[in-house]
């Protein structure tokens, strides 16, 4: 295949070449709706047509706001092919950051898709113009079919120079406002390439797109990804079709965050409990048959990558689903060099780290141990930011990740904390709880815990049960938390060893704003909320307390 210049450029070979094979697959009503390459390519010329008779100013930034679906790839290319700059939208946020984002990014238009609580979302539109899908129940003067319908097709298409801004991507803000990261064209042709230069992937792959098409990772290894191999994206109907769904697409590439490996875990122990699973994988040939049948129940039997980011996966639970032949990859990466950095492959797979550096990708670390990136996809730079911007680089040009790390001699990288998440106890000991949560999470009682301690002499942890753990009594909760914190703390410095749980009485939510869209526990938002109740919980005689 000829060498493409963006992912754009991608999808039109493809239309050209391969115009009825299969391109986007979207289950809708317990049905499933295939939409060709060469179909796909008819709406997005035609809704293209639309966008540049709107003679907005060149490279405009036009938002979207859509869940997963076939429609969002289409308007990223909408978007690309009208020459304009996507700002894409996570539909999770509450209305007031959608307004900020909106504010910020000087949208000129929004897309608006498959989405949940619309009335809702609409109040942070201000008054721009947007256009919506009527398939999913937006109504408005102008909707995705209608454009279709009234338009011709876009045949003579202009693109823009690699170097130009592409999209600006709106960091989740585990730390405060979300910051605008800008990426070329070519950094995203770049990515994709790079990230597939070492997998092995068959001629025209299948995906399965689920997690939010508004993070880089999603964006780029699978819809990018499929672009460039040629490959199909199906998206699930909703979360409750999801395991169907996922086990009829049996795709050949599988990601998932720790939150998901943890609840499919869970799913899997409550239709078989752990000491007869157990038993059935000691025994000869039935446990080969059980291993195939729980792979295939859960869409994995093709899937020769199954990967893990955007936080650290326990060792525990990546042994455990090694038993049953699924092996989990950790990859590393960010929104600012394209979510390219390092990576495990099934053939060098260290558990326990992100693995080596993917292609075209190297690094150091600094004199304290952060993290520090080099690749040829790194951001721009913030929109409208140039402090945070010149901050964001050291005096090399390195990306500086925030992250601490050790690589090991032959190169593999373990993540050992974070610079902003490190808090100091009143003894002026500071503590790195990253670690220290990993380690705990192989409790399957703990759906999440975080580690705080400031003002305090020792840390506590806070904790959020599994359903596992919610079925217990509180004796037996508690006495497996208490076990959990008498197993770590042998390990640790003194000024380290973990003094109290608290169990909280109400989740970590991306309603309640405790959660980032990528299921990352907002840190600082969970200390500002308890913060004043560190020193009387410390001070308690009981060793696990309920909040």
């Amino acid at each position: 295949m000829a060498t493409y210049n963006s992912p754009l450029q991608d999808f039109l070979h493809w239309e050209k070449t391969c115009p009825e094979k299969d391109f986007l697959r979207q289950y809708t009503n317990g049905n499933l709706e295939v939409l060709s390459y060469g179909q796909s390519g008819d709406q997005i010329r035609r809704v293209a047509k639309a966008i540049a008779d709107k003679k907005l100013p060149p490279k405009s930034k036009i938002a979207m706001m859509s869940n997963n679906c076939a429609h969002w790839i289409m308007m990223d290319l909408v978007i690309m092919m009208s020459g304009h700059v996507s700002v894409p939208i996570y539909p999770s946020l509450h209305a007031d950051s959608i307004k900020l984002i909106l504010e910020h990014s000087e949208s000129k238009l929004l897309f608006v898709g498959k989405v949940d609580n619309y009335d809702d979302k609409k109040r942070g539109f201000l008054k721009l113009p947007v256009i919506g899908v009527e398939k999913y129940g937006i109504k408005n003067l102008e909707s995705w079919e209608s454009l279709v319908a009234q338009n011709e097709r876009l045949e003579n298409i202009s693109f823009n120079d690699p170097d130009d801004l592409m999209t600006i991507i709106y960091t989740s803000g585990t730390t405060g406002n979300p910051k605008g990261v800008m990426h070329s064209i070519s950094n995203f042709s770049n990515a994709v390439r790079n990230l597939f230069h070492d997998l092995i992937v068959p001629e025209h792959p299948h995906f399965f797109s689920y997690l939010p098409l508004a993070h880089v990772a999603e964006r780029l290894g699978l819809g990018a990804g499929a672009m460039l191999k040629g490959g199909s994206l199906t998206f699930p109907e909703s979360l409750e079709t999801f395991a169907s769904n996922l086990e009829d697409t049996q795709p050949d590439l599988f990601f998932a965050v720790p939150r998901i490996w943890s609840k499919i875990q869970a799913k899997i122990l409550e239709g078989l409990p752990q000491k007869k699973l157990n038993i059935l994988l000691n025994i000869p040939i039935l446990n080969t048959i059980l291993k195939k049948k729980i792979k295939f129940k859960l869409g994995l039997s093709k899937a020769r990558y199954i990967a893990s980011a955007a936080a650290p996966l326990s060792v525990g639970i990546m042994k455990w689903y090694k038993r049953l032949d699924i092996e989990i990859i950790q990859i590393y990466g960010m929104t600012e060099d394209c979510a390219i950095s390092h990576c495990n492959l099934p053939e060098r797979n260290k558990i326990g780290t992100v693995g080596k550096f993917t292609h075209g990708a190297h690094g150091k670390l600094s004199a304290t141990g952060e993290i520090c990136i080099k690749n040829n996809c790194l951001l721009l730079g913030y929109y409208k930011d140039p402090e945070e911007t010149a901050a964001v680089f050291d005096a090399d040009g390195y990306l500086k990740t925030g992250d601490i790390g050790e690589y090991d001699h032959d190169g593999y990288l373990t993540i050992t904390g974070r610079v902003k998440d490190q808090f100091k106890t009143d003894k002026g000991k500071y503590i790195s709880p990253a670690p220290m949560e990993l380690k705990l999470s192989k409790n399957p009682d703990i759906e999440q815990v975080c580690i705080v301690g400031m003002g305090i002499p020792q840390p506590i942890m806070l904790v959020i049960p599994s359903a596992q753990g919610k079925s217990k009594s509180k004796t037996e909760l508690s006495e497996s938390l208490l076990q959990s914190i008498l197993d770590i703390n042998p390990g640790l410095e003194n000024h380290e060893k973990i003094q109290k749980a608290v169990i909280m009485k109400e989740d970590w939510t991306l309603e309640n704003g405790l959660m980032t869209p990528t299921l990352k526990i907002k840190r600082s938002q969970v200390e500002k909320i308890h913060m004043h109740m560190y020193r009387s919980w410390f001070d308690s005689e009981e060793r696990v307390l309920y909040e």
